[in-house]
Parts: structure tokens; sequence; C-alpha cells
């Protein structure tokens, strides 16, 4: 090779610091989830009430939740903020005042025959910590056709998720309704209760999106597991142990018979991804403690996805098909990003084995870098809205990992090139990201 030492080691430490930039960017977007509206469905009389939990300030702020992750990355974040921080009488008059235009925006019709919405009341929470979402409250109601006998319930898009709860009638319905969906027809006697097998279907999606792309934490935990070595069996023997782990954890949370406040959990999560990628720099292969630590901290995970169900519930009926069906989706996710990363550095693991040709190498992480980077540059609003997120955000890590693997490739004389060029980096890179979470968690 005709590059000296001294450039090599320049070269990897610019690839690095490129990783770390795009990584630790990403990681900022953590502080501001956006969460569901759960609307307790009940027939009084008749009219027909809902009570709904929901971010109020960012209805009023004019973010769209569908294509929004965190509301940090909101063009409108600034004016959520202040929202945020107002008193809960202003911030409640605030609400009133555009109650008008959110009331145009929501789906109710009984029998096929459309409702008028209208506000009750409106609750909304203490200030307390800004940079935890408030929690609020509003009523609203129509009034039911006379012998009415379904109802169909839904708002527009930009208002995210909705989550219904049918009260007071045996067999309720519960609907996840995402991107603006309608629900059913829903029988206000009751008897729509979803079977078993609906519930498992319903949340496997629920579950699998909660990985990508809403869970960056657990996304890195699974890459700090697939950096240290992406030999089959290490990685199958890692995550295994973690799916195993957090699936009893999660299982034993959800049904209420384990609750750690999240304010413990969630600094101790981002403490394993921290360790995972630190052993990832000094550590071949699995060393004897790293299956039981693994272990330890699916655990953990497992008490975070527990939250996340916290947030919004299982349906009573079908619990224990929707908490499979959820974690079904969690493995799929995780399948996904390992799958995803390893396609990224296959060509760069080949070459390092002497398995395949430089040249193609090359052409094939040109072509990808060449994607990455126009997917920042076009940046799609169909990708972005999918993503829930900035596409630079995923694109910009991706397009530098690909730089780190023709490194790799270029530097493939050099003794152990995928792994000080290519994991370490990217594993110093994780492990920023995670202490960056760590103290923001614990101080900021």
């Amino acid at each position: 090779m005709s590059l000296s030492i001294g450039l090599r080691v320049s070269l990897c430490r610019l690839l690095s610091s490129v990783v770390l930039f795009w990584l630790t960017m990403t990681s900022i977007a953590a502080a501001h989830e956006v969460l569901p509206s759960i609307a307790d469905m009940r027939q009084v009389d008749d009219r027909i009430v809902f009570e709904v939990e929901a971010n109020l300030e960012s209805f009023v702020a004019g973010i769209n939740l569908t294509e929004t992750a965190d509301t940090n990355e909101s063009d409108e974040a600034a004016s959520y903020d202040e929202l945020r921080s107002l008193e809960p009488d202003v911030m409640e008059s605030r609400f009133r005042a555009f109650w008008p235009n959110m009331a145009e925006r929501i789906t109710l019709s009984a029998d096929g025959q459309e409702l008028a919405p209208v506000l009750d009341s409106v609750t909304v929470g203490a200030v307390g910590d800004v940079e935890v979402v408030r929690g609020s409250t509003l009523q609203f109601s129509a009034p039911l056709p006379d012998g009415a006998q379904n109802l169909q319930v839904g708002w527009a898009a930009e208002f995210g998720v909705l989550i219904i709860r049918q009260m007071d009638v045996p067999s309720p319905y519960d609907g996840y309704l995402e991107a603006g969906a309608v629900s059913p027809p829903i029988n206000l006697q009751g008897g729509d209760q979803a079977t078993g097998w609906q519930s498992f279907v319903r949340y496997i999606p629920v579950g699998f999106d909660h990985i990508v792309p809403k869970g960056l934490d657990h996304i890195l935990f699974v890459l700090g597991l697939f950096f240290l070595s992406a030999n089959f069996r290490p990685l199958l023997l890692q995550v295994s142990l973690f799916t195993l782990a957090h699936t009893i954890t999660l299982a034993l949370a959800a049904l209420g018979y384990v609750r750690i406040p999240g304010n413990i959990v969630e600094p101790l999560i981002a403490a394993s991804i921290v360790f995972v990628a630190l052993e990832n720099i000094w550590a071949k292969g699995i060393s004897h403690w790293r299956p039981f630590v693994v272990f330890g901290f699916g655990l953990l995970h497992g008490l975070g996805f527990a939250s996340v169900l916290g947030e919004f519930g299982l349906p009573e009926g079908s619990f224990i098909p929707a908490l499979i069906g959820f974690n079904v989706g969690v493995e799929l996710g995780q399948l996904a990003v390992i799958v995803v990363m390893f396609l990224c550095v296959w060509q760069a693991l080949r070459v390092d084995r002497g398995q395949n040709e430089v040249g193609q190498g090359f052409a094939v992480y040109g072509v990808l870098l060449i994607a990455a980077l126009a997917l920042i540059a076009l940046n799609p609003t169909g990708l972005a809205a999918a993503l829930e997120a900035p596409v630079w955000s995923f694109a910009g890590p991706l397009a530098a990992v690909f730089v780190l693997c023709m490194a790799s490739i270029q530097l493939r004389d050099h003794v152990d090139a995928f792994r000080q060029i290519v994991a370490i980096p990217c594993s110093v890179a994780i492990a920023v990201v995670g202490a960056y979470w760590f103290v923001e968690r614990v101080f900021l």
C-alpha cells in the first residue's frame, strides 16, 4: 500500500468524526417524543361523548404528528415550546380558540350521518418539566340520531395516532388509528371487540414502529451487538439472549408485576448502549461475561418497551395476544435493523476476508453513497413521513458507514481492516450517543 501509517490513522480519525457527527446529530431528537392520543368513547343518553388524553400544545402549534417523531424536529418547535410553558388557564384559552379549526377535522358519523362535535370541557395539566409532554384532557360530544346503531370515528392525519376505547358496553371496541384512518362502523351496543388473532395481527406493526423508526436507543443497542462481530454465531447468541430477556420483563411489566420508574430505566438503557459499544473496542469476540451482560441489559430494555405500552395500554379482552403481537413486531424491527446493516457492510466484509473483488466493492459503495446523498438532497416527503423523521437522520449515518466501508476496502491490507476502520469507529459513535443520552436523562 502506498499510504503511510500516519496518513491511514488520520483518515480513520476523519471518517470516525463523520460518523460521530451524524449519529450525535440524530440523537438530539429524543427529548420531545410524539405520543398517541387516547379517546374513551361512551354513549350518554342521546349523545356520544369522547374524553381524550392528548398533547394539546402540538395541535395548537400546528405540528404534523404523522410526519414528526419528535417535536424538536418540527418547524413549529419554538411555538410548541412556548405553548408548553403557558400556565394551564392560559393554555386552555388558546386551545378553546383553536377548537373550531380542530372540530372541522374530526370525523364523526352515525349510520352514515355526519355529526358535528361540540367542545364540552378542557383540562390542562400543570406546567412542570417543560421537557416532558404535558398531559391534558379534552371532552367533546355530539347528539346521536334517533335509533343510531353504528358510529365511525377518526381525525386528520396531522393530529397523529388516535387510540379509541369503547366504554360501558359488553365486548367493547378497541382501535389504533394511524395517519388519518377512520374506524370501521362501531356497534354502539358493543360486541365489536377484536378476536385474539385480530389483536395479535394489529399490534405487530405497533411493535415494529417502536423500533423502526421510533426506537433509536434500541436500534443503537442492537447495532452495538452487531459491531462486536458480524459473524452469525456470536450475533445469534447475543440477539437471542437479548430477545429472551426483554420478552420476560415486557410481559411482567405489562401484566403489572414489575414497575420501575422511567427516570431510572431510561438512563440505564443509555448506559447499556455505552457499555456494549465500548466493549466492542477492546474485545474481538464474545467475552465470558458478555452473554450475562446482554441478558441483563435485555431486561432493562423490556422495561423500556413496557413504558411505551403503558402510554396507551393494551385491549383488556385480548391482552395476551396483543402483547405477543407487539413483541413479535419488536423482534421483526430488530431483525430489520440487523439485516439492513449487514447488507450495508457485506461487501466490505467479503473484501476483508478475501472473498470478493475490490473493484466490485468500490462500485457497490459508490452507488450506495450517491443514493444516500441523493436522498438527503432531495428529502422526499413520502420517505420522511414513513420514517417519521428527517431523511438525513437515517441516510446521513448510512452515508458515513458507506464511506468507512470504502476506506476499509482501500486499506484492506491493513491488519483487521474492517474492525479497525468500520466496526470500532461506529462503536465509538454509538458510545458517544449513549453517553449523551445518559447525561441528558440524568442531569438535563
